[in-house]
């Protein structure tokens, strides 16, 4: 597995060895002693997996402490450009936003550490997992609007389908001044 840096503490993205022959293609996703030879020494405890269409946004989700997650992301089928942004006060990327391509093909996965939102666009039709270090909880689940004039995120997508839910999401300012 290939690590690689970001200049966000924490946020580490990882690609990593794909065996491929005559049969298909074969490569561990996650193997937690290799994991944490790249600095993830993370307890994942739930795994999740959605499909989204073409142009869909999702996102910017957290869940707040004590509840906070850390998050390890990767595309199963097609391609999404990934979005976090940094919501640990004191960072010195605090307010920030990382952007890349999770896809199929490059089958390469993304480490979320806990104080991040996270969202995506859907480039295609996409099937997308995420593995969890705390369980879903309801009541510290959390957002940022996707679209919001402070971050100024392009979401590379001219007509979004978006859910109600993510539409009444707050403003970066108002997040912040409440956590």
């Amino acid at each position: 597995m290939i690590k690689i840096e970001t200049e966000f503490d924490g946020l580490i993205g990882i690609l990593p060895q794909v065996w491929k022959d005559n049969r298909g293609y074969f490569f561990e996703a996650y193997q937690k002693d290799k994991f944490k030879e790249l600095g993830i020494d993370t307890d994942f405890i739930q795994d999740n997996q959605s499909f989204s269409k073409k142009d869909v946004v999702r996102g910017l989700h957290l869940q707040t402490d004590p509840h906070a997650q850390a998050k390890l992301v990767r595309v199963i089928k097609g391609k999404v450009l990934d979005i976090v942004v940094d919501l640990r006060k004191g960072s010195k990327t605090f307010g920030k936003h990382y952007k890349c391509i999770l896809s199929d093909e490059k089958r390469n996965l993304l480490f979320v550490p806990r104080g991040f939102a996270h969202g995506f666009t859907a480039l295609e039709d996409t099937i997308f997992e995420y593995k969890c270090d705390n369980i879903y909880h309801k009541e510290s689940e959390k957002g940022i609007i996707w679209n919001d004039p402070t971050l100024n995120i392009d979401w590379e997508v001219t007509s979004p389908i978006i859910s109600d839910k993510d539409l009444s999401l707050q403003t970066f300012e108002e997040f912040i001044k409440e956590y």
